[in-house]
């Protein structure tokens, strides 16, 4: 049982310590062409033949935003890989293709035999990380359990309840559910296990009973598995800085997915050109390439992050934490905007913004302008796009001042923001009594 003395649970300041010594590489901007040359082409299916009402539901999805965990995003992924398996399966071909009748079909054939290939060679490597990564955060957690029974009751439940959960995977399979459903259920399964690590820390409902049997579990393990998945607790910090690129593969994995599903249900009737599956090629590629890359990456960060720090540690990091600075997602095609009121001419307004790492297309315009009491807009600022800006503006009126943070030139991303804004009044000096200032002159 490895000693726990002096530590307590990771924190979101140390996380950010941590994370700022390995910076994720941007994406390929090739992830933001060719998932937007996708939807174009997915877009020229529809302006031609309406969806269908199950069509309809895959573009909502694909018009939404992706989900804000980043596990949730690795099953999503999981996903929509398998369900674009199952349309390049030759069974689901449309008629026209396998009958292979046509040069250009018989090229596709070759051309989707490939695509196929890949795709199943990375939800290999996707499983395989989902595992380790498992079987990582739990073995970890067991070198700090008594090595004696408590620790055998723990995996013998663990092992009773995972064999459990795919036997109910089993019977969804063997009654016909479809790719969507497995995976809404294995997702659930997923929230079940934290809901249990969450119960263990708290010691509630029927983990009373567990618990009781677990004296010697150190408390900081307890403390550990309760905040481990709060929503804003140390995993939002991977979040904050991993999930961006994560975000854009998983839409571009849904926007390849929908091409797909489109071009299917459209074939002979629409013709599909040798260029519209060569950009479908190309995305396939690019996905394979930079999710693997993001896999790899996050493997090494996972592997050297510790759960526990001393206490030490932790009260210095928060104590240098700036609380100052805000997060907010602009989303595409909207604006952000900060109103500062200002009472006093010569005023400082400042600013110091930065876009999270991994965001898509890294700019986003920003402007101050000037607001009457009547509504009438006065630039003070020019509009400029940037990734990041310091700077101050000393005010000329009284009045209200509205920072804005623009994004509406971008069609499919949002922005994920990082700002401070701060009004700095003017310095006016002390108005000295006429006394005082014959005291001066005296002194003189």
């Amino acid at each position: 049982m490895a000693s726990t003395e002096g530590l307590v649970p990771i924190t979101r300041a140390f996380l950010a310590s941590y994370y700022d010594k390995h910076p994720f590489t941007p994406l390929s901007p090739d992830v933001s062409r060719l998932s937007s040359e996708i939807r174009s082409l997915s877009n020229d299916f529809l302006n031609q033949q309406p969806p269908t009402q199950g069509e309809s539901i895959l573009i909502k999805e694909a018009d939404g935003q992706a989900p804000h965990k980043i596990d949730e995003n690795m099953w999503k992924n999981r996903e929509y890989i398998e369900e674009t398996i199952f349309l390049l399966e030759r069974y689901n071909w449309p008629e026209a293709l396998k009958q292979q009748s046509t040069p250009d079909n018989v090229e596709f054939a070759v051309m989707i035999g490939k695509l196929k290939d890949k795709l199943h060679n990375m939800l290999k490597v996707l499983e395989s990380f989902q595992n380790k990564n498992a079987e990582h955060v739990f073995n970890t957690v067991m070198t700090y359990l008594p090595q004696d029974f408590r620790g055998t009751l723990l995996r013998q439940q663990r092992e009773r309840s995972e064999r459990n959960r795919q036997a109910e995977v089993d019977t969804l399979v063997n009654s016909g559910g479809s790719i969507r459903d497995r995976y809404a259920l294995l997702w659930k399964q997923q929230m079940d296990r934290r809901s249990q690590l969450a119960q263990l820390g708290s010691a509630t409902g029927v983990y009373k009973t567990l618990v009781k049997y677990l004296v010697g579990v150190p408390e900081v393990l307890l403390d550990f598995t309760r905040q481990i998945n709060d929503d804003d607790g140390p995993m939002e910090e991977q979040r904050h800085r991993y999930g961006p690129p994560l975000y854009s593969l998983t839409l571009m994995i849904l926007s390849i997915r929908l091409f797909l599903s489109l071009a299917w249900a459209r074939y002979g009737a629409m013709t599909l050109k040798k260029e519209q599956m060569a950009v479908v090629e190309e995305a396939v590629d690019v996905y394979t390439m930079e999710f693997e890359r993001f896999l790899k990456f996050m493997s090494e960060v996972f592997a050297n992050s510790p759960f526990f720090i001393s206490a030490e540690v932790a009260g210095d990091l928060e104590t240098r934490k700036n609380d100052d600075y805000k997060e907010i997602s602009v989303p595409a095609g909207k604006a952000y905007e900060v109103l500062l009121s200002v009472d006093a001419v010569n005023s400082y307004i400042a600013w110091d913004f930065s876009l999270v790492q991994g965001t898509i297309n890294m700019d986003i315009g920003f402007s101050l302008e000037f607001e009457s009491p009547s509504g009438e807009k006065t630039p003070m600022l020019p509009y400029r796009r940037y990734e990041s800006d310091q700077g101050n503006f000393c005010t000329l009126m009284a009045g209200s001042y509205k920072l804005i943070w623009d994004n509406t030139y971008s069609t499919f991303f949002r922005k994920v923001l990082r700002y401070k804004v701060d009004c700095i009044p003017p310095v006016i000096e002390p108005v000295q009594s006429d006394l005082s200032k014959n005291a001066e002159e005296k002194a003189f």
